[in-house]
């Protein structure tokens, strides 16, 4: 997988080579990105946590305001 990421990393660098300077520093900050998911544990991104649903006392009611 760290070669799949550092590939994608090195391709974004080559297109940023020849883009626009707005486009150049997307596609860096993105280089960045896949640098750091190549090398082990380089999942930076910590997991949202699950979602909850509210208690359903919340909906009950006759639903006027």
């Amino acid at each position: 997988m760290e070669e799949f990421y550092s590939g994608f990393a090195q391709r974004a660098r080559d297109l940023a080579e020849k883009a626009d300077p707005f486009t150049r520093r997307r596609l860096l900050d993105l280089a960045k990105r896949y640098d750091a998911r190549s090398k082990p544990g380089g999942n930076t991104r910590p997991r949202p946590p699950p979602r909850t649903t509210p208690p359903s006392t919340i909906f009950s009611g006759s639903g006027e305001a």
